[in-house]
């Protein structure tokens, strides 16, 4: 009966005083048609609450996402199946699904009839703008009396997982001047046994180790060569990804994080439909997601790694080594000082195969913001090194910027050789 009472609406509660009331007036001047009236009061939201009671016990709910997995942008689909399982029909429910102000608005349903044994399917749309992995629900019921004397919340439906990845762009070409681009990936040399004698050595630049003199290079060639330590055929690329909070400007889904994501998850997936292995990590090193090209659920791994991507509060762009591991590095980079982007050639041999991509932040941020880095200032000391450089603004596609880096990376490319001692 607390239970039953519990779930009085405001008018239900009046009514219900009402009748207590008529029956004292009742007993005080002995009016026995008083007395009847002010039964029938008092009964009538009592057997409100209770039939409410009833319904609400045998009420079930069911959540399918279809799919359960999309990029931003796409549609997924929400459906409910209702049955009803008590005695009594059930009549005046209001169902209400929880959803995230990233999925859309919430939705609404009111049913006014749901009959004993007999399901109800309730659809709705749903259309994600950011990526993340969200969570869809409880769905809750508000069930209510005809007269609208009691009504009663209940959880029908738990939540549900719903995996908004970031949105692939399709890429075309490969950098030139390097393994990637003569489609001749450094793991397949390795495994047929070559160059394990060889020396990799190039020609001599300003702040090399002297220790690193190849003379027998230096005696043939009659000018300084210095040996690489980094074999370039340990294979693979490693795409890096800077997702540092203040390196990145803007907010949503048009943030520069956002960008940088979707970019970095296009560079994975374009590689390993050209059969490369890759490797995709933070700006510290981290690996995110690596691994074989071999197998279908490569892609997967990388798109649902970025999902639940979180930005980093972290302030140094390279954990102290190299990010690449000795493979070739394509850098998605935010705002650089040109701080950073020396301690990323200190820490990256000259020797490997490097590009960036350089966010122009201030762009996201409309021009306004003074303190961010001038992408122009990175891409001269990246340059000097010998890396491929490509700066990325809102205004500029995805396609254009790698056409961009493909060409810069043509260009750039160190000069490596490998003699055999």
């Amino acid at each position: 009966m607390r239970t039953a009472l519990s779930g009085l609406t405001t008018r239900g509660r009046c009514l219900l005083a009402a009748g207590f009331a008529a029956g004292v007036c009742a007993a005080v001047l002995n009016e026995r048609d008083l007395l009847r009236v002010a039964a029938f009061v008092i009964a009538l939201p009592l057997l409100a609450a209770w039939l409410a009671t009833r319904a609400r016990v045998g009420l079930h709910a069911a959540r399918f996402l279809a799919p359960s997995r999309v990029p931003v942008g796409a549609a997924s689909e929400v459906k409910l199946d209702l049955r009803s399982t008590g005695r009594l029909p059930t009549g005046g429910l209001m169902l209400e699904d929880t959803v995230p102000y990233a999925l859309g608005a919430r939705p609404r349903f009111l049913v006014e009839r749901l009959p004993r044994n007999t399901p109800t399917t309730l659809r709705y749309p749903l259309k994600p703008v950011m990526r993340g992995v969200q969570q869809v629900g409880p769905l809750m019921a508000r069930i209510t009396d005809p007269f609208g004397l009691a009504e009663f919340d209940r959880e029908l439906a738990g939540r549900s997982r719903l995996v908004v990845v970031p949105r692939v762009v399709r890429l075309s070409g490969l950098p030139g001047g390097s393994g990637m681009g003569a489609g001749d990936d450094g793991s397949v040399r390795l495994r047929a046994g070559q160059g394990e004698d060889d020396a990799i050595v190039r020609q001599y630049r300003q702040g090399d180790d002297l220790r690193k003199v190849h003379w027998r290079s230096t005696a043939r060639r009659d000018e300084l060569m210095v040996r690489v330590e980094e074999r370039p055929w340990r294979g693979g690329t490693t795409v890096l990804l800077d997702h540092r909070v203040h390196a990145h400007r803007g907010s949503g889904p048009t943030a520069s994080l956002e960008w940088a994501i979707s970019f970095a998850a296009s560079i994975c997936l374009h590689l390993h439909h050209f059969g490369h292995q890759v490797r995709l990590v933070s700006e510290d090193g981290r690996v995110l997601a690596g691994g074989s090209s071999e197998g279908g659920h490569s892609d997967h791994v990388v798109l649902d790694s970025l999902a639940a991507l979180q930005g980093s509060h972290r302030r140094e762009l390279t954990g102290g080594v190299d990010p690449g591991a000795g493979q070739e590095v394509i850098a998605v980079l935010g705002g650089l000082s040109p701080a950073s982007a020396e301690e990323l050639i200190r820490y990256r041999p000259r020797g490997m195969r490097s590009m960036a991509v350089l966010l122009d932040v201030n762009a996201w941020a409309g021009g306004t913001d003074a303190a961010a880095p001038e992408p122009e200032d990175a891409r001269r000391l990246l340059n000097g090194a010998g890396w491929g450089v490509a700066i990325a603004k809102p205004s500029a596609s995805m396609q254009q910027v790698w056409q961009e880096l493909c060409a810069s990376a043509g260009n750039r490319g160190p000069s490596v050789r490998s003699e055999v001692g």
